[in-house]
This record gives structure tokens, sequence and C-alpha cells, in this order.
């Protein structure tokens, strides 16, 4: 039987720091329920000590993750330590994940510290980890530029304290796959307890040789591969798991090694992922792309025709991609909606029921027919509200003229309230409906990004609005969904709002507590 290599996620860590708005706890538990059901064995779910925030979201996401080893990272020192513990201490079992830059570079303008500092530096906070748990990982932060004499001696001593992972991460996607092979061999060759350690590798895709590299590790001997699904991440973004796991399954011939990936919740997972942290998957992306299993040309549609293997190396099926014929509209019961979630291999947990069956009909409505790119929409929208919800839209109308001028008015429920404001703008009615709602909400914010995506084909697409708000020099998030592009614009902006009042109620309660 050939050996296994380990998957770790950091998608829920080094992909969401990326992001241009932080991520809820709900958001995130989602992402992980996702990412559990896929099997991978490793994930790396936050860095505790960066903010209370990602502290109470680790805390969540270890009271549910029952199948996955739960990570979380810390520099090396001591309060780092003490929080990533804290923060995983409901599990009996969970790994501790400590990071030190190696390279000249980081150790002389960075760290301001020499090699012999360095190491101390990784030997005091492995053994101080010791204390809390068994599972250390550690990382030689920018260990693709680190000479490889020091790269060895530190390795060797990271594993006579304790550590039973060793990462070597390409941290700024700087070496060839060659030479990223090469650093591999060396380790196994020169570092003499080298065998007591799983080596990892963490390579970023600045030069787009993420996944080469990851490969070229695993051929050297690396038996645990770190990235995240989509590829993102800081930058350029880390190796795209979905096409590390792929590659593994379809070159067995050549790699002989097999991961405990579910495959067929590959597609799925890169869905949730990629709606739920405002990254659109490009066209033509290897494995979960849109065009990754589309043929225009005569000549390829000739060949697929006779015998798919002629121009595709996978079947969709194996990642979990169907291509199904649905017949969903305002007539169907909730029961039909339910069936169809599960076909698409969605359990009941993961979305609500209720919530999205009051949706589905109010879209059935509007354009009869209803697909399954329309239910995962509306799924995944409904999925990332959290209660509770303070304001809420209740009607609008807007008036626009060739003249460029605009006017809307809104009505909004305000907790027990409901508010009624109107504003006239010379930029356009959804400029006109986020003036009433700022006057509302009296909230002072600044649009920054405001992106219009088509969900699904013709006049009846919806249309699903992405903003991020900037407000107090925070960032805030927000999707609106609906057939009318000014409806969908007016719900992302109200999304914003209620996550604002919730950030504010935390601060409410915090100064309170302060108080006392």
């Amino acid at each position: 039987m050939n050996e296994k290599v380990i998957i770790f996620d950091t998608s829920l860590r080094d992909g969401e720091q990326a992001l241009q708005a932080s991520l809820s706890v709900k958001e995130k538990l989602q992402i992980a329920l996702a990412l559990e059901r896929m099997k991978v064995d490793v994930m790396e779910v936050g860095f505790p000590i960066s903010s209370p925030g990602d502290f109470n979201s680790v805390r969540e996401i270890s009271k549910n993750i029952k199948n996955t080893i739960i990570c979380s990272l810390a520099r090396c020192v001591e309060k780092d330590i003490d929080a990533a513990a804290d923060a995983m201490s409901v599990l009996d079992n969970f790994r501790i994940h400590v990071f030190l830059g190696t390279s000249n570079l980081h150790m002389q303008s960075k760290l301001r510290k020499n090699f012999g500092e360095i190491v101390n530096m990784a030997i005091h906070s492995i053994k101080y980890a010791k204390r809390y748990t068994n599972d250390i990982e550690f990382s030689c932060e920018d260990a693709g530029r680190t000479s490889l004499d020091n790269l060895c001696k530190i390795v060797e001593c990271a594993i006579s304290a304790g550590a039973n992972t060793i990462n070597i991460p390409d941290t700024v996607g700087y070496t060839l796959p060659n030479q990223f092979s090469n650093i591999i061999k060396v380790l196994y060759d020169k570092v003499p307890n080298i065998d007591q350690a799983v080596l990892s590798v963490h390579c970023h895709d600045d030069l787009g040789m993420a996944v080469g590299n990851s490969i070229s590790a695993i051929l050297s001997g690396a038996r645990q591969i770190e990235g995240t699904m989509n590829g993102i991440g800081e930058r350029a973004g880390n190796a795209a798991l979905e096409e590390v796991i792929m590659a593994i399954k379809s070159r067995q011939d050549i790699l002989k090694v097999h991961t405990n990936i579910e495959f067929k919740e590959i597609y799925r997972t890169s869905k949730i992922i990629s709606q739920i942290c405002n990254m659109p998957i490009p066209a033509n992306k290897a494995i979960i792309g849109s065009n990754a299993f589309s043929h225009s040309s005569g000549i390829h549609q000739d060949g697929i025709l006779k015998n798919r293997k002629n121009y595709e190396i996978i079947a969709p099926q194996e990642i979990g991609l169907k291509e199904v014929q649905l017949n969903l509209t305002s007539r169907s019961g909730r029961a039909a909606v339910r069936h169809r979630m599960q076909q698409m291999g969605y359990q009941d947990s993961e979305y609500h029921i209720d919530e999205l069956y009051v949706s589905f009909l109010k879209l059935a409505d509007k354009k009869g027919q209803v697909f399954d790119y329309d239910l995962e929409a509306l799924a995944f929208i409904n999925n990332q509200q959290e209660t509770p919800e303070y304001f809420r839209l209740e009607y609008f109308n807007v008036k626009s003229s060739t003249s460029g001028s605009a006017t809307a008015s809104v009505t909004l429920v305000c907790g027990k309230e409901i508010v009624t404001k109107s504003a006239t703008t010379s930029n356009g009615p959804v400029d006109a409906v986020y003036r009433a709602l700022q006057k509302i909400s009296s909230y002072k914010i600044l649009l920054q990004k405001f992106q219009l995506f088509a969900k699904g084909q013709g006049k009846d697409a919806l249309g699903q609005v992405d903003i991020i708000v900037d407000y107090r020099d925070r960032k805030f998030h927000g999707i609106g969904l609906a057939t009318d592009i000014i409806e969908s614009s007016a719900q992302a902006m109200v999304n914003v709002l209620n996550s604002i009042w919730r950030a504010n109620q935390v601060i409410l309660t915090l100064n309170k507590s302060n108080e006392l």
C-alpha cells in the first residue's frame, strides 16, 4: 500500500487573513464544516492571539468539529501559545503550530536576532507548547531563502525539542520546483532525527509555482501538504489544495501516494468558500473553474462525444460536479427543495430549510423555474445571516431619469421601530438607496467596493451584489441576492448595517464589563 499524504488546510487562517473583510464566526464555522465533510486531515482555523474575534472563532469551531484535527497558529512567544491552547481547550487533542523566521533576511531585518538566538527561541517555544499538547508543528518561516546548513540545524533542534511535524514554507513563492525538491532531499539526507517527524511544505504562488513545488516535495519525501481551497491566501495565494489532491489521485503511477479526501466534496466545498469569502473562481481555474470541463472546439466536441477520456483526464463526477436538469417551480413543496439539496450533497444542518423555502418561493414566483445554482446561491446567502437582525428592509421606491437625478425612499425596520427616509443624488438609483439607508442608520460609512455578479443565465438570472465598506477604520462585507439589481444592492447594504450593529453591541458589552 502506498504512503498517505496528510492534507493540511489553512483556508481559515492564511486564506482568511488575505480577504478584504473578516469573516464572521458563523461563516467560518460553515467553511469548517464543509472542510470536515471533505475529510481534510488537519484544519488550521486561526491565529487566536491576533484578535478576540479570531479567538472566539477558533473556540466555536473547536466545539463543533469532531473528525478533523484542529490547529491554531502562534508565534514563538509564550502569550501566543497560551492563547492558542486556551482557544482549543474544549478539545482533548489539538495541534499548536509555532513559527519563526529562519532566513538571514528575516533574522536581520525583521527579528533583529542572530541564528543562535533563533534556535533557542524555537526550542523554548516548542517545549513550552508541549505543556498543552503533544501535537506540535514548527515552521521555519522563509525556509526557501534559508541557508541549507542553518535549515538542517534548526530542524534537528526542533525535532529534539519535541516537534513532530516540521513545516518547510516557501513563504514568498521564490523557489522553483527543482530547488524546492532539493531542499527536501537535503533535509532527509543530513538531519539525523528526521525520521521522528512528518515533513510538511507550505508553498505560496507568487511565481505560479505553489502546486508544482508541493508536488516536487512529495516526490522528494514530504508527507504533509499545506494549502487552501481555491488557492486563496496572502498576495498571489497558496497552493490550491484541489489541484494537489487531484494530481495525487490522477498520477498514482508517478507519485505513489494517496490521501483520505472525499473527492466528491471538492466542488461543493470550493463553491461554499468562494461564495462566503467573496472570491470568485476564474473560469479557467484548474479542477473547479466553470471552463474546466467545457469544450468549444469542434474537434474536441467530436472527441468527447466518442470518448470523454479523449480530452478529459478527470471526470467531473469525481469532484462532485453534476449536470442535472431541475424542474422546481412555485408549486414545489418544501420536501422537494430539501430533496434537491440532499441530491446536491448538502446536509440539513448546513442550511435553514424554512428560510431557504421562503426565499425559493419568492424567486420561483419571479422567474418561474428555479435551478441548482439558484438554490445554492439562496442557501449560501441565507446561511450567512446572523442573529439578531436589527435592520430589515421593508420597502423601497426609486425614481430615476435620463438627466442622472435619482430619488429613493426607503423604509427600514430598526429593532422595534419602522423608519422611512428619502435621498436624492445625481449618481444613480443605487447611490440614492444607499444615502437613504445611511440617513436611517446614522452610520458614517464609506463604500470601498461594489461588485455585481450574475448567478445563472438569461434575463431572470439572480443578481448578486458584494460590497465592502469602511466604518471607523474597519472593513465590513455585505451580500445581497435578488433578480432586481437595486433590491440586491439594498440587501447588501442592510447586511452591512446589521454587521456594524452587532460589532457595536460587542463594544458596548465590553465597556459595561470594564465598568463593573
